[in-house]
């Protein structure tokens, strides 16, 4: 199994969401828009929660992934926000190429499974991943 782990990746394992944690109170204030993602997607999803938002990267970051931004009780994705603040293909590209970067840095912090929408999502519970993908995010619209 190790050799077609290798091949094809494997999904990790992580422990469960602790209960009480600030993490798990932030994913109840954007529960209904993110179960309604996990519903829409068939990619894994990470979510990076924060307080009255969160981040969801989608697919196989740092290479393949887009990512949504659930804030204001709706859900923006890449597609919505390039729309929105035309950006160019070249400026949404480098803001997928900082996404990455800021997704690898992050590597070593702790990751935390949970259910939603009846499906596994990873949570990152990170204030400092939150707060770079924020700027990314803010840097590109402005």
């Amino acid at each position: 199994m190790g050799m077609l782990d290798k091949l094809f990746g494997s999904k990790k394992d992580y422990p469960p969401l602790p209960e009480g944690n600030e993490a798990r109170a932030w994913l109840d204030e954007v529960k209904a828009p993110l179960e309604e993602l996990a519903h829409r997607v068939s990619d894994p999803l990470e979510v990076v929660p924060a307080e009255n938002q969160a981040f969801v990267f989608l697919g196989k970051p740092p290479k393949r992934f887009g990512i949504a931004w659930i804030h204001d009780g709706k859900v923006s994705g890449l597609k919505e926000l390039a729309e929105d603040h035309k950006l160019s293909q070249v400026a949404v590209g480098k803001m997928i190429g900082e996404l990455g970067q800021a997704y690898e840095q992050a590597s070593a912090i702790p990751r935390f499974s949970t259910e939603v929408g009846g499906k596994q999502v990873v949570v990152i519970p990170s204030d400092g991943l939150e707060r770079e993908v924020h700027q990314i995010i803010e840097r590109a619209t402005h």
